[in-house]
Protein backbone atom coordinates (compact mmCIF):
# COMPACT_ATOMS: atom_id res chain seq x y z
CA UNK A 1 0.00 0.00 0.00
CA UNK A 2 1.03 3.64 -0.16
CA UNK A 3 1.54 5.59 3.04
CA UNK A 4 0.46 9.12 3.86
CA UNK A 5 3.82 10.40 2.73
CA UNK A 6 3.59 8.59 -0.60
CA UNK A 7 6.09 5.86 0.27
CA UNK A 8 5.50 2.18 -0.32
CA UNK A 9 4.72 0.56 3.04
CA UNK A 10 4.35 -3.01 4.21
CA UNK A 11 0.93 -4.04 5.45
CA UNK A 12 -2.68 -3.40 4.47
CA UNK A 13 -4.83 -0.30 4.40
CA UNK A 14 -7.44 -1.56 6.83
CA UNK A 15 -7.91 -1.22 10.55
CA UNK A 16 -4.59 -1.71 12.32
CA UNK A 17 -2.44 -0.42 9.46
CA UNK A 18 -1.86 2.79 11.43
CA UNK A 19 -0.82 0.88 14.56
CA UNK A 20 2.73 -0.18 15.39
CA UNK A 21 4.11 -1.89 18.45
CA UNK A 22 7.54 -1.71 20.01
CA UNK A 23 9.16 -4.27 22.28
CA UNK A 24 11.38 -2.24 24.61
CA UNK A 25 14.55 -3.81 26.02
CA UNK A 26 15.82 -0.49 27.40
CA UNK A 27 14.97 1.35 29.57
CA UNK A 28 13.10 -1.26 31.62
CA UNK A 29 13.07 -2.34 35.26
CA UNK A 30 14.50 -5.48 36.80
CA UNK A 31 12.81 -7.08 39.82
CA UNK A 32 14.60 -4.64 42.14
CA UNK A 33 13.30 -1.60 40.21
CA UNK A 34 16.70 -0.84 38.75
CA UNK A 35 16.80 0.43 35.17
CA UNK A 36 18.46 -2.21 33.00
CA UNK A 37 18.77 -3.52 29.46
CA UNK A 38 17.28 -6.96 28.89
CA UNK A 39 18.33 -9.60 26.39
CA UNK A 40 16.52 -10.29 23.13
CA UNK A 41 14.73 -13.65 23.14
CA UNK A 42 13.87 -15.80 20.17
CA UNK A 43 10.29 -16.50 21.29
CA UNK A 44 9.46 -12.81 21.68
CA UNK A 45 10.70 -12.03 18.18
CA UNK A 46 8.70 -14.79 16.54
CA UNK A 47 5.48 -14.76 18.54
CA UNK A 48 4.95 -11.00 18.68
CA UNK A 49 5.70 -10.75 14.95
CA UNK A 50 3.01 -13.35 14.29
CA UNK A 51 0.50 -11.42 16.40
CA UNK A 52 1.43 -8.19 14.60
CA UNK A 53 0.80 -9.80 11.21
CA UNK A 54 -2.44 -11.44 12.37
CA UNK A 55 -3.92 -8.09 13.42
CA UNK A 56 -2.67 -6.16 10.37
CA UNK A 57 -0.17 -3.84 12.07
CA UNK A 58 2.09 -1.43 10.24
CA UNK A 59 5.34 -2.36 11.98
CA UNK A 60 6.81 -4.33 14.88
CA UNK A 61 9.89 -2.63 16.34
CA UNK A 62 12.46 -4.33 18.54
CA UNK A 63 14.34 -1.73 20.60
CA UNK A 64 17.76 -2.48 22.07
CA UNK A 65 20.83 -0.21 22.28
CA UNK A 66 23.32 -3.12 22.43
CA UNK A 67 24.94 -3.84 19.03
CA UNK A 68 25.38 -7.55 19.74
CA UNK A 69 21.71 -7.89 20.61
CA UNK A 70 20.73 -5.99 17.48
CA UNK A 71 22.83 -8.36 15.40
CA UNK A 72 21.24 -11.37 17.08
CA UNK A 73 17.71 -10.14 16.37
CA UNK A 74 18.60 -9.35 12.76
CA UNK A 75 20.25 -12.76 12.32
CA UNK A 76 17.13 -14.53 13.57
CA UNK A 77 14.98 -12.44 11.25
CA UNK A 78 17.23 -12.97 8.23
CA UNK A 79 17.05 -16.74 8.61
CA UNK A 80 13.31 -16.59 7.93
CA UNK A 81 13.46 -13.76 5.41
CA UNK A 82 16.45 -14.70 3.27
CA UNK A 83 17.56 -18.20 4.18
CA UNK A 84 16.05 -21.65 4.03
CA UNK A 85 13.45 -20.67 6.62
CA UNK A 86 11.71 -18.33 4.18
CA UNK A 87 10.87 -21.07 1.72
CA UNK A 88 10.26 -23.63 4.45
CA UNK A 89 7.78 -21.45 6.37
CA UNK A 90 6.32 -18.59 4.26
CA UNK A 91 3.87 -17.67 7.04
CA UNK A 92 6.73 -17.05 9.45
CA UNK A 93 8.50 -15.01 6.76
CA UNK A 94 5.39 -12.89 6.26
CA UNK A 95 5.26 -12.12 9.98
CA UNK A 96 8.94 -11.27 10.38
CA UNK A 97 8.79 -8.89 7.42
CA UNK A 98 7.06 -6.50 9.85
CA UNK A 99 9.96 -6.57 12.33
CA UNK A 100 12.50 -3.77 12.45
CA UNK A 101 15.39 -3.63 14.92
CA UNK A 102 16.31 -0.15 16.18
CA UNK A 103 18.53 1.38 18.84
CA UNK A 104 16.07 3.58 20.72
CA UNK A 105 12.49 4.67 21.18
CA UNK A 106 13.39 7.98 19.55
CA UNK A 107 14.40 6.07 16.41
CA UNK A 108 11.02 4.32 16.39
CA UNK A 109 9.16 7.61 16.63
CA UNK A 110 11.26 9.09 13.83
CA UNK A 111 10.64 6.10 11.58
CA UNK A 112 6.87 6.31 12.02
CA UNK A 113 6.83 10.09 11.55
CA UNK A 114 8.78 9.72 8.30
CA UNK A 115 6.30 7.13 7.00
CA UNK A 116 3.07 8.87 8.02
CA UNK A 117 4.06 12.54 7.96
CA UNK A 118 3.07 13.03 11.60
CA UNK A 119 4.19 11.83 15.01
CA UNK A 120 2.51 8.77 16.49
CA UNK A 121 0.38 8.82 19.59
CA UNK A 122 2.43 6.84 22.09
CA UNK A 123 0.61 4.31 24.26
CA UNK A 124 2.37 2.69 27.23
CA UNK A 125 1.37 -0.62 28.80
CA UNK A 126 2.20 -2.26 32.09
CA UNK A 127 0.99 -4.70 34.72
CA UNK A 128 0.52 -1.98 37.34
CA UNK A 129 -2.43 0.38 37.19
CA UNK A 130 -1.65 4.08 36.77
CA UNK A 131 -3.86 7.14 37.28
CA UNK A 132 -5.55 8.33 34.12
CA UNK A 133 -5.22 5.02 32.27
CA UNK A 134 -7.70 4.33 29.51
CA UNK A 135 -9.55 1.13 28.65
CA UNK A 136 -8.73 -0.96 25.62
CA UNK A 137 -12.22 -0.23 24.29
CA UNK A 138 -11.46 3.51 24.30
CA UNK A 139 -8.24 3.04 22.39
CA UNK A 140 -10.03 0.70 19.96
CA UNK A 141 -12.25 3.62 18.96
CA UNK A 142 -9.30 6.01 18.63
CA UNK A 143 -7.28 3.80 16.30
CA UNK A 144 -10.15 3.74 13.79
CA UNK A 145 -8.85 7.13 12.62
CA UNK A 146 -6.36 5.78 10.08
CA UNK A 147 -4.83 9.23 9.51
CA UNK A 148 -3.31 9.14 13.01
CA UNK A 149 -0.50 6.64 13.65
CA UNK A 150 -0.33 4.92 17.03
CA UNK A 151 2.64 3.29 18.73
CA UNK A 152 2.01 0.82 21.56
CA UNK A 153 4.93 0.08 23.87
CA UNK A 154 5.53 -3.24 25.61
CA UNK A 155 8.25 -3.63 28.21
CA UNK A 156 10.47 -6.63 28.83
CA UNK A 157 11.97 -7.52 32.21
CA UNK A 158 9.74 -6.14 34.96
CA UNK A 159 8.16 -3.47 32.80
CA UNK A 160 8.78 -0.09 31.22
CA UNK A 161 10.85 2.40 33.20
CA UNK A 162 9.12 5.53 34.50
CA UNK A 163 10.86 7.70 31.92
CA UNK A 164 9.05 5.83 29.15
CA UNK A 165 5.66 6.48 30.74
CA UNK A 166 6.54 10.18 30.87
CA UNK A 167 6.94 10.17 27.09
CA UNK A 168 3.61 8.45 26.51
CA UNK A 169 0.47 10.29 25.45
CA UNK A 170 -1.75 7.51 26.80
CA UNK A 171 -1.51 4.57 29.18
CA UNK A 172 -3.60 1.44 28.86
CA UNK A 173 -5.24 -0.15 31.86
CA UNK A 174 -3.47 -3.38 32.80
CA UNK A 175 -4.80 -6.80 31.93
CA UNK A 176 -6.54 -8.27 34.96
CA UNK A 177 -6.92 -12.01 35.35
CA UNK A 178 -9.04 -14.17 37.63
CA UNK A 179 -6.95 -13.82 40.79
CA UNK A 180 -3.96 -12.13 42.38
CA UNK A 181 -1.38 -13.59 40.00
CA UNK A 182 -0.48 -11.02 37.35
CA UNK A 183 2.71 -12.04 35.55
CA UNK A 184 1.84 -12.59 31.91
CA UNK A 185 4.66 -12.95 29.43
CA UNK A 186 5.05 -9.94 27.18
CA UNK A 187 4.09 -12.18 24.25
CA UNK A 188 0.78 -13.04 25.89
CA UNK A 189 0.08 -9.45 26.91
CA UNK A 190 0.74 -8.16 23.39
CA UNK A 191 -1.61 -10.73 21.86
CA UNK A 192 -4.39 -9.97 24.35
CA UNK A 193 -4.18 -6.22 23.85
CA UNK A 194 -4.08 -6.53 20.06
CA UNK A 195 -7.14 -8.72 20.06
CA UNK A 196 -9.00 -6.26 22.29
CA UNK A 197 -8.04 -3.38 20.02
CA UNK A 198 -8.31 -4.90 16.57
CA UNK A 199 -9.94 -8.32 16.80
CA UNK A 200 -13.23 -9.05 15.04
CA UNK A 201 -16.29 -8.78 17.30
Amino acid sequence: RTGRGGKGLTGNSGTGSNVSIALIHHPVFDKNRRVVTTAVTNLDLHDIARAARTYGLFRYFVVTPIPEQQQLAKKIGSHWLEGFGGSYNPARKSALELMKVVTSLEAVIGDIEESFGRKPKIVATGADGRPGSIRSSELAEMVKDLSQPYLILFGTGWGLADEVFKLADLTLEPIVGAGDYNHLSVRSAAAIFLDRLLGMR
